[in-house]
C-alpha cells in the first residue's frame, strides 16, 4: 500500500496530469483513500502490538484485571479490522465520498409514507452509529402521518461506497395500524444514492439547461418561512433530472445546495451508464435494474429481512429497524 501512495503521488508531480482536471481530481481522490486506509492499517497494528504486550505483562504478573482488558482491546480490534476489510472492497471512484439520500414513498398513500418515515430513521440510525453526520435537505411531510419524500445528507468518509448498496426499492409488509380491519399490507418505498461531489470535480452544466423555480418552503426553517419564496426546484433539461432545496436559510443557499445535488446525481447518472456499457461488453444477460425491489421487510405473519440480490437475510427485524444494516451492506460488497 505505501508503494501505491509513492506511485500516486510521482503521478500527480507531472504537470501533463494537472492539466487533465478530471483525470488529476481522481487520482487525488485515489490518493486520499489509499493514505486513509494506510493510516487505519498502522493504527491497528500499533494497536494489536500494544494488546499483546498488555496480555504478556497481565500473564507475568497473574492480573485478571489486567488481562479482561487486554481481551476487550482485541475484541475491539476484530471489529476494526472488519472495517478496514470492508473498506478494501470500496474501488469505485466517489467511494470514499460523503453521500445523498432521497426517499419516495410508492403507492399507498398514508401506510407508504409512514414505511418511508420508518427507512428515514433505519438510515439515520446506522449513520449515528457509524460516525456520520445527517443533514435534512428537502423534506415533504405525509397528509395523515408519515414522510412524502425526504432528502438528507450523509456526511462522513466512504458513506457513499456503504450507502450505495441501499439503492432501490424497499417493500414492506405488515398488518397496518392504518387498517381499522388488521389487514395485512404491503408498501413500497425508493430510494436513490447520490455521491456528494466536490466543487473541483469537473461536471459541465449549461446554464441554458436549467430551469429555475422557486416556491415558498412547507417546513420548519426560520422566520421567512411560507413567507419569502426561498425554496428551489431545479430541472435539468436534458436528462429529465429535479432537485430541490428548502431547508437552508435563503435561497441563495438553497439554490447552492440544489446545484450540488445536481452535480450529484448528473455523476451518478454517468456512473450508471458505465456499468451499463461494461455489462453489456461483457456479455452478461442478467439487466442492471435500478428501480427493481431489492429487499423484503416481513413483520407479519413472522419476522424476516431478506436482501433479494444476495440472499442476505436476518430475523432480527427490529435491530436492523434500528440502523444494522451491516451485514447487508457487507454482502453486498462481496458479491460485487
Amino acid at each position: 500500500m505505501k508503494d501505491r501512495v509513492s506511485a500516486l503521488e510521482k503521478k500527480l508531480e507531472d504537470p501533463a496530469v494537472w492539466s487533465d482536471r478530471e483525470k488529476s481530481g481522481k487520482l487525488s481522490r485515489e490518493l486520499k483513500t489509499v493514505r486513509e486506509k494506510l493510516t487505519g492499517y498502522d493504527n491497528a497494528l500499533r494497536r494489536l502490538e500494544d494488546a499483546s504486550v498488555l496480555a504478556e505483562l497481565a500473564v507475568e504478573e497473574d492480573d485478571e484485571e489486567t488481562l479482561l482488558e487486554a481481551g476487550r482491546e482485541i475484541e475491539a480490534l476484530k471489529e476494526d479490522a472488519e472495517r478496514l476489510r470492508l473498506q478494501t472492497l470500496l474501488k469505485g471512484d466517489y467511494d470514499a465520498n460523503s453521500a445523498i439520500l432521497a426517499l419516495h414513498a410508492g403507492a399507498g398513500g398514508t401506510e407508504a409514507q409512514d414505511w418511508v418515515a420508518m427507512l428515514y430513521r433505519m438510515f439515520t440510525r446506522w449513520a449515528e452509529k457509524n460516525g456520520y453526520g445527517v443533514r435534512v435537505l428537502d423534506f415533504l411531510e405525509g397528509e395523515e402521518a408519515g414522510i412524502k419524500s425526504v432528502t438528507f445528507e450523509v456526511d462522513g468518509p466512504n458513506a457513499y461506497g456503504y450507502l450505495k448498496s441501499e439503492k432501490g426499492v424497499h417493500r414492506l409488509v405488515r398488518i397496518s395500524p392504518f387498517d381499522a380491519s388488521g389487514r395485512r399490507h404491503t408498501s413500497f418505498a425508493s430510494l436513490d444514492v447520490m455521491p456528494v461531489i466536490e466543487e473541483d470535480v469537473e461536471v459541465e452544466i449549461n446554464p441554458d439547461d436549467l430551469r429555475v423555480d422557486t416556491y415558498r418552503s412547507s417546513g420548519a426553517g426560520g422566520q421567512h418561512v411560507n413567507k419569502t419564496d426561498s425554496a428551489i426546484r431545479i430541472t435539468h433539461l436534458p436528462t429529465g433530472i429535479v432537485v430541490q432545496c428548502q431547508n437552508e436559510r435563503s435561497q441563495t443557499q438553497n439554490r447552492e445546495t440544489a446545484m450540488r445535488m445536481l452535480r450529484s446525481r448528473l455523476v451518478e447518472l454517468k456512473e450508471r451508464e458505465n456499468m451499463e456499457k461494461m455489462a453489456a461488453l461483457k456479455g452478461e444477460m442478467k439487466r442492471i435494474e435500478w428501480g427493481s425491489q431489492i429487499r423484503s421487510y416481513v413483520f407479519q405473519p413472522y419476522t424476516m429481512v431478506k436482501d433479494h440480490r444476495t440472499g442476505a437475510e436476518s430475523g432480527n427485524i427490529d435491530a436492523v429497524m434500528d440502523g444494522g444494516l451491516d451485514p447487508f451492506i457487507t454482502a453486498f460488497l462481496q458479491q460485487a
